[in-house]
């Protein structure tokens, strides 16, 4: 029987969990995740959880930060003042934005404070610095 390995396109069914069981994403409810191992289109974790299966398996596995979305970092989290925030949007948490800076470039920041003087935006990834645990059956490998 064939088993996954490296730059073989798969599809899988997941489920990804917090470490107090919230589930964050589910393929369950919807089609199969189809990716080519190795594009780094997956956290590099769920990339190598897959490696080896065989299809009809399922695995439960332990993803840390490092193989996820990596650590949270302070330096990317902004308290911008309330009046420099535009008029025209209403600050709220979870609401996402994007962000252009001097030399061009755009990237999404979530707001995840609102206080009276201040709005604070985060640009790290919701789910960086949190150890994830995902449900992973193997369905298929594509030819």
């Amino acid at each position: 029987m064939a088993h996954v390995q490296q730059g073989d396109t798969v599809k899988v069914h997941y489920t990804g969990k917090l470490d107090d069981g919230t589930v964050f994403d589910t393929s369950s409810d919807r089609e199969s995740l189809e990716f080519t191992l190795g594009k780094g289109q997956l956290i590099p974790g769920f990339e190598d959880a897959v490696i080896g299966m065989n299809p009809g398996e399922s695995k439960t596995v332990a993803i840390p930060q490092e193989k996820a979305y990596g650590p949270h970092h302070e330096e990317v989290v902004m308290h911008i003042p309330r009046d420099q925030f535009p008029d025209n949007i209403e600050p709220e948490i979870g609401l996402q934005l994007q962000i252009q800076q001097e030399n061009g470039q755009a990237f999404l920041v979530r707001v995840t404070d609102v206080a009276e003087s201040t709005v604070t935006l985060d640009a790290n990834h919701p789910l960086a610095g949190q150890d994830l645990t995902f449900d992973i059956q193997l369905i298929d490998i594509v030819e």
